[in-house]
């Protein structure tokens, strides 16, 4: 029996080679291809079954004649194609090649045709399992194969021992095939996901080849984005990576609605429309790549039922402090989105997001140097200092002391108009700089301006940028309490809600119009300063009740610096 034992190995193992030899032959060509994705498509799956079918098959025809049976490496196929087809397909597999091995006949033959449709099950069970705990990789481990395929043909050796008769014969027919086909069908299944998992890794390595994809989307996209992150821009963009990539579908967002849209699809996914996917609000709330391959994490379009696309790769277009947008790349249901695809996508992202910034800087850039224009132009407003020395000239006669005083605040507000090396100022300067303006301006309209203060203390030493409040307050009194009849009043306010300064300017005028364009010095261009600073979560919002009050309410974050 030994030698009939050793006999039986050699002749499996030399049957195993065969089978290497054509699993070799098979990586070098686009069969493969599913088994090395995971590929789960109806095309896909077509394939592994024709494929690991043919290999049960051939395990029969080639395998050993001993004890009226046939010793064979059948359960290759069938273990293989559960693994990396999952349960339907491996017993389908497993079923196909009971079945074949059940019309050759034998006293086993009902056993193997169900054992081999069991072994194709339990593998396909295992995948199942590996699936469901997120360790699809695993399924890549040649050692985790090799003890699946020992798993599933102590499975057989036992049905056939309960199946199979008369038992005397069964008992002699595992003593003698059991060691052979455990180990050699074990090590093929091994060996051959071995070479499967070094497919992989070569695939990976072709990443590169992605990067060097990417950086020619990268200058081809150059100077778009500098113009502006909007429709127009977006949608030359999502056109170059459609091109580049070969990708069913690109689609481009910001984080509210969809700018850009190419490919497949596009009937249905209209430009300008709200972020309607689930996935896509997941991406940019967490401010990671999610990626809906079809396998571990499903994709379906959440506007049409009826949408080609299958797979989807949505990757942030991250900004200096916050997610400004995504790029999302699509798939075919008919196709499998390669992994490769995931690095070049979040490449492409990166590329595309630098140039958002760098559209930014130049566009904070100009901003700074408007305002510095601005800002110049203001530091010595003739109609003001007019009014200033009006004011001053008619109190001198008949309140020196309080002239005195008067001139000590006109200096103090045009030294801090001149003292501008800083950028930001606290909240205490600030203060300062407007309660200078407002003790020249109440001078000037004696009882008919009014002004409180209600001040947190807490928040004298939080920074903000520098003429924050002043232009505001300046607006209020020009625009708004100097137009009534009845007397004006000016309330200032600082205090702290949750993680946000709020600096707010109230008056009691209520005649604040939305303007048409930045005036100047006006809420125009202290929002626009915060906004590039900060962020588009702070700035400046009005609430207006006509001829009652206005609100200036400027947003900030706490503790923050420029």
């Amino acid at each position: 029996m030994l030698a009939e034992t050793i006999q039986l190995t050699i002749g499996l193992t030399q049957q195993m080679s065969l089978y290497l030899v054509m699993a070799y032959l098979l990586t070098k060509t686009p069969v493969l291809r599913p088994m090395v994705d995971l590929a789960v498509g109806l095309p896909h799956k077509f394939v592994l079954y024709i494929t690991f079918s043919m290999l049960c098959i051939m395990g029969t025809y080639f395998g050993e004649q001993t004890h009226d049976a046939i010793a064979n490496t059948r359960a290759m196929g069938a273990v293989l194609s559960g693994l990396l087809g999952g349960p339907v397909i491996g017993f389908l597999v497993g079923l196909t090649g009971g079945l074949h091995r059940y019309s050759l006949g034998g006293f086993t033959d009902t056993a193997c045709a169900i054992s081999t449709t069991m072994e194709g099950l339990f593998a396909g069970l295992m995948h199942l399992k590996l699936l469901r705990s997120k360790q699809l990789n695993q399924l890549f481990n040649p050692f985790r194969v090799f003890a699946i395929a020992l798993g599933a043909e102590i499975l057989q050796m036992l049905t056939i021992l309960v199946v199979a008769k008369p038992f005397d014969d069964a008992l002699q027919l595992v003593q003698t095939i059991a060691i052979p086909m455990l180990l050699v069908n074990s090590l093929g299944a091994a060996l051959f996901m071995s070479m499967i998992r070094d497919q992989r890794t070569m695939a990976e390595k072709l990443s590169s080849v992605y990067s060097a994809k990417a950086l020619k989307i990268a200058e081809r996209t150059v100077g778009h984005l500098n113009q502006g992150f909007n429709p127009t821009t977006a949608s030359a963009v999502a056109n170059i990576i459609f091109e580049e990539t070969g990708v069913s579908a690109v689609a481009i967002t910001d984080c509210d609605k969809l700018l850009a849209f190419i490919g497949a699809g596009a009937d249905h996914h209209k430009v300008d429309t709200p972020i309607a996917s689930a996935l896509t609000k997941q991406a940019i709330s967490s401010n990671k790549v999610v990626f809906a391959d079809g396998i571990e994490q499903h994709y379906s379009c959440s506007i049409s039922a009826q949408c080609p696309l299958g797979s989807c790769l949505i990757v942030p277009l991250r900004g200096e402090n916050e997610v400004i947008g995504t790029v999302k790349l699509y798939e075919k249901k008919s196709r499998f989105f390669l992994h490769l695809n995931q690095t070049l996508g979040e490449g492409i992202a990166r590329v595309l997001a630098n140039q958002i910034l760098h559209g930014r800087f130049l566009d904070q850039h100009n901003l700074l140097v408007q305002g510095e224009l601005k800002l110049l132009q203001a530091q010595i407003n003739p109609h003001f200092l007019f009014n200033a020395l009006n004011t001053l000239n008619a109190v001198i006669r008949l309140d020196p002391d309080k002239a005195r005083s008067l001139t000590q605040h006109l200096a103090a507000f045009l030294r801090a108009n001149l003292k501008r090396g800083a950028e930001v100022i606290t909240v205490a300067e600030e203060l300062e700089h407007v309660r200078s303006y407002l003790t020249i301006e109440k001078a000037r309209f004696g009882e008919a301006l009014c002004v409180e203060w209600d001040i947190s203390k807490a928040l004298l030493q939080q920074k903000i940028p520098t003429f924050t409040l002043q232009p505001l307050v300046e607006n209020a009194v020009k625009h708004g309490t100097s137009t009534l009849l009845e007397p004006g009043k000016i309330t200032i306010v600082a205090e702290q809600v949750g993680e946000q300064l709020r600096l707010i300017v109230r008056d009691n005028a209520g005649a604040y119009q939305p303007p048409s364009h930045s005036d100047g010095l006006g809420m125009g261009i202290v929002d626009k300063r915060i906004k590039a600073v900060y962020g588009q979560h702070y700035g400046i919002t009005v609430e207006c009740q006509p001829e009652q009050y206005t609100n200036i309410i400027v947003s900030l974050p706490v503790s923050s610096t420029l």
